[in-house]
C-alpha cells in the first residue's frame, strides 16, 4: 500500500489550532449562543456605505469576476489617508494571512522569532509551520516589554520581533517612544512586526507616525475589527517598498475576496463609520467596566473593543468560561500564566451586554 507522508516540518508538529471557533462550541452543546462576546468581533456590523456597495455588485460583477491582484483602489484610498505610495502597501486576506507570508518571506527553518509569552498565538502557528524557533518574554504588569524584547531579539540573533499594540489578549497599550526605543535597538537584520488590529480604538497619538524609511518595521492594519468585516478577510500591510515587494514573490494574488475589496474601499469613503464605532465602543467598555466594579472585580483599561476582567486565578477563569458556555454566552480567556486568570469580555450589542450581565453575577457565586 502507498503510504504518503507529510513534509519532515509538518510531522513535527502536533495536531493543533490556535482557536477552537464559536461554530464548533455551538455544534458541540447543540444550540446557538445568544451572547457572542469572545473572538473580538465588531457588534455594529459593517459601514452603510459597504453594505450599498455589496448590494449593488452582488449580481453584475461581484462575485463572478476575480477580485483586483493589486487592490487597486483600496491603496489608491489608503495612499491618500496615510501619505503612503502603492509600492508601500500590500493588501491581502487579513492580518492572520500577512503574519503567514511575512514568516514565509523572512524566516529560514531554525531562524528565531521572539514573542510576548501569552501574546496573539497565530504568528506562532506560522513560525511553527516554516520550522522556526519562538523565544518568549514576560509581560510586564501585563504591558508588552519592549526592552525584553530588543534583549531578546539580541540574546537569540531574531529574524522577527512581534509585538501587537494595542495588545491582544489583554487590551493593553504602550507608549510611543518605547516603540520607537525599540525599533532603534532591533539586531541588525531583525524585523518588527507591529500588529495594530486594534489602532482604530485607541486615540491617534498613541501610535507611532508613519514613517517608511524605517526598512525593520511592517505594521499591520485590518477591516475586521473598527470596519465590521471580521467575515469578508481582508487587511493591509505597509512599510519600506524593499520589504514589500517580497509579498508579491509568494502571496496569492486572486486570494483577496472581490465583494470584501469592493466593501473596504467603500468603508474608507464613509466618513460616519469609524466614529460612530469608537464611540460604541468606548460606551460598550464603560458598561463593562461598571458592572466589574458593582462586582469588585479588577479589571485592566482597554484601549480595544474587549476588557480583561481578573478572576484571580486560572481555575476560576477556566470554570467561568463552562458557566457562560452552558448559558448560551461565548468568550475567551489569555492561554498562558499569569495571563490566564483573566476574562476577555468583548463590547457586544446592548442585548448581547444586558443578557451578559444578568448572568454573571450569578454565575460568579458558584466559582
Amino acid at each position: 500500500m502507498t503510504k504518503i507522508t507529510f513534509s519532515s516540518i509538518l510531522e513535527s508538529l502536533p495536531d493543533t489550532v490556535p482557536f477552537v471557533a464559536p461554530e464548533e462550541l455551538e455544534r458541540n452543546r447543540q444550540q446557538k449562543f445568544i451572547s457572542r462576546i469572545g473572538a473580538n468581533e465588531s457588534a455594529f456590523g459593517i459601514s452603510a456605505r459597504a453594505a450599498e456597495a455589496i448590494k449593488n455588485a452582488v449580481g453584475v460583477s461581484g462575485c463572478s469576476w476575480y477580485g483586483d491582484p493589486l487592490s487597486y483602489d483600496i491603496k489608491t484610498l489608503l495612499c491618500e489617508q496615510l501619505g503612503l505610495r502603492r509600492e508601500e502597501i500590500c493588501v491581502d486576506a487579513g492580518i492572520d494571512t500577512l503574519l503567514g507570508l511575512t514568516v514565509r518571506m523572512l524566516m529560514n527553518p531554525g531562524d528565531v522569532m521572539v514573542t510576548s509569552n501569552g501574546a496573539y498565538p497565530t504568528v506562532n502557528y506560522h513560525v511553527k509551520g516554516v520550522g522556526g524557533i519562538i523565544h518568549g518574554v514576560p509581560y510586564n504588569d501585563n504591558h508588552e516589554d519592549p526592552v525584553a524584547l530588543a534583549e531578546a531579539a539580541h540574546e537569540h540573533h531574531a529574524k522577527l520581533v512581534y509585538l501587537a499594540n494595542p495588545d491582544n489578549p489583554m487590551g493593553t497599550r504602550i507608549g510611543v517612544e518605547e516603540i520607537l526605543t525599540l525599533i532603534d535597538n532591533l539586531p541588525g537584520n531583525c524585523v518588527l512586526m507591529l500588529d495594530e488590529a486594534y489602532f482604530e480604538f485607541m486615540p491617534e497619538e498613541f501610535a507611532p507616525k508613519i514613517n517608511t524609511a524605517m526598512a525593520n518595521v511592517i505594521r499591520f492594519r485590518t477591516f475586521s475589527k473598527a470596519y465590521g468585516m471580521a467575515g469578508m478577510r481582508i487587511g493591509y500591510a505597509f512599510g519600506n517598498e524593499s520589504l514589500m515587494k517580497g509579498y508579491d514573490k509568494i502571496r496569492n494574488h486572486f486570494g483577496v475576496n472581490k465583494l470584501a475589496q469592493i466593501a473596504a474601499a467603500a468603508s474608507l469613503q464613509d466618513e460616519k463609520i469609524l466614529p460612530t464605532v469608537r464611540d460604541s465602543v468606548a460606551a460598550g467598555r464603560a458598561k463593562i467596566y461598571t458592572l466589574a466594579d458593582e462586582l469588585g472585580l479588577p479589571y485592566l483599561e482597554s484601549f480595544t473593543n474587549f476588557v480583561a476582567v481578573d478572576l484571580a486565578s486560572s481555575e476560576r477563569a477556566i470554570k467561568m468560561l463552562s458557566l457562560l458556555d452552558e448559558h448560551g454566552i461565548f468568550m475567551r480567556k489569555p492561554m498562558q500564566a499569569p495571563l490566564d486568570r483573566y476574562l476577555r469580555v468583548g463590547v457586544g450589542t446592548a442585548e448581547e451586554h444586558d443578557f451578559f450581565s444578568s448572568k454573571f453575577p450569578d454565575l460568579l457565586q458558584q466559582l
